[in-house]
């Protein structure tokens, strides 16, 4: 594809890599976020959140609701799941 992913900004990457899964109907990948929100909110500075995302499966769903309502810090630490989803998966 030949397109500089990492000059892309964490909304952008997002925002394919999510419309490429769906696009796919890829929800081992739209999980594998979900299972990654506990470790993004440690890394945003909230281990706390984290701590209680495991705990219950509800609370990992709010968490990925708030991912996509705006929290920066949030999609910052996730970034790292949007490139490589983009990079494994853009153009198949």
């Amino acid at each position: 594809m030949g397109e500089d992913l990492e000059r892309l900004d964490t909304d952008e990457l997002r925002e394919r890599a999510v419309e490429l899964a769906r696009k796919r109907w890829d929800v081992s990948y739209l999980w594998k976020l979900v299972e990654h929100i506990p470790s993004a909110e440690a890394l945003a500075g909230r281990p706390a959140a984290g701590q209680a995302g495991v705990h219950t499966v509800s609370a990992l769903f709010s968490q990925l609701i708030a991912e996509f309502e705006g929290d920066h810090q949030l999609r910052e630490a996730l970034r790292p799941l949007y490139l490589d989803y983009l990079r494994q998966h853009q153009g198949t």
